[in-house]
């Protein structure tokens, strides 16, 4: 690797907003500068929708908040000192979701972002002019300009039918059993200016300890992204995102039964697959309470790597991060 190599991970959630923070704090402690354009978050679109008018893209918000240190912790999402007053009287007219609050910050964004797209703005360049406001030490990239938004099929009174994902997943907390994810469109998508350089020119890939499914899952199924994983010269690293047979955050757990994914560390590492072959990792980390796992991982093809994975703060995020570009700086 070079002495300040170009990291590219791909992310989606809380949980890659927290990994993508401290990955940018670890960067600078160990390199001695900020990382700014050498760490590039490709991020999941799939969470994306229409609501009210506004378009709303909660992950590159997610990760946008965390950089900028603006994100609700005690929330796990939206902005720190929110209001809700616009949200309520969207209610009030029955123009928004009752059970999807949106804050009056948060709108803000939703705003602006809505504006330029109608005036013509791509989703990336959009992104990247949101994120002009702060200084993030990292560069996000939609993962495509298209909408793909993610559609979840349910069977309701024998009868299959579709939702969008936020609706099963904030309404309904997926308790409907899920029968499929879709993301329609996807295959006549394009990845978004830049991404397939980030991923080329990448000294390490990294993928965040998101929801293998629905955050990591549209990224890679957008056309050219997969394939330019496989082939990247660079060393590719998963982080799980089970920790004893459990979901860290979020459904990840119902998602993955959904596509008959076993829900533990190596059913992850299994869906993911190896490089080895004709998958995508190289490396897998596991929390050291699946540490058992570590021979059938490398049965598997990969080199496996125990240790606390928690991020339930900054510094375990920071950590973790820094135990990550150890790995990958020797690879």
């Amino acid at each position: 690797m070079t002495t300040v190599p170009r990291i590219t991970v791909l992310t989606g959630g809380v949980g890659g907003a927290k990994f993508i923070v401290g990955l940018r704090n670890a960067f600078a402690a160990r390199f001695g500068e900020r990382p700014d354009s050498a760490i590039t978050a490709i991020v999941n679109t799939g969470d994306d929708l229409w609501l009210s008018g506004l378009r709303l893209q909660p992950d590159i918000d997610s990760v946008m908040y965390a950089l900028a240190g603006i994100n609700d912790r005690e929330r796990g999402w939206g902005r720190k000192g929110e209001s809700e007053v616009v949200s309520a009287e969207l209610r009030g007219y029955g123009a928004a979701w009752p059970w999807f609050v949106l804050g009056d910050l948060d709108l803000g964004a939703h705003i602006a972002r809505t504006g330029w797209l109608r005036e013509g703005w791509t989703v990336s360049q959009v992104a990247s002019k949101l994120a002009a406001r702060w200084d993030l030490g990292a560069r996000i990239l939609p993962m495509t300009d298209t909408e793909v938004d993610t559609e979840v099929v349910v069977r309701v009174d024998g009868t299959e039918h579709s939702m969008h994902f936020q609706e099963w997943w904030t309404r309904y907390r997926g308790s409907m059993p899920a029968l499929a994810f879709e993301n329609p469109g996807i295959d006549r998508a394009e990845p978004s200016a830049g991404v397939i350089d980030a991923l080329s020119t990448a000294d390490a890939i990294l993928l965040a300890p998101s929801n293998p499914v629905v955050s990591i899952g549209p990224i890679l199924r957008t056309p050219g992204i997969r394939e330019a994983v496989v082939h990247s010269a660079a060393p590719v690293l998963g982080i799980s995102p089970i920790i004893g047979g459990r979901a860290v955050r979020g459904m990840a757990d119902t998602c993955l039964r959904t596509l008959g994914v076993d829900v533990s560390a190596d059913g992850v590492a299994a869906h993911y697959g190896t490089r080895t072959r004709g998958g995508l990792l190289d490396h897998f980390l596991i929390d050291d309470a699946d540490a058992a796992l570590a021979p059938l991982l490398s049965d598997f093809g990969l080199h496996a790597h125990v240790r606390s994975i928690w991020m339930r703060d900054e510094a375990e995020a920071t950590d973790l991060a820094a135990a990550v570009l150890g790995i990958v700086s020797r690879s």
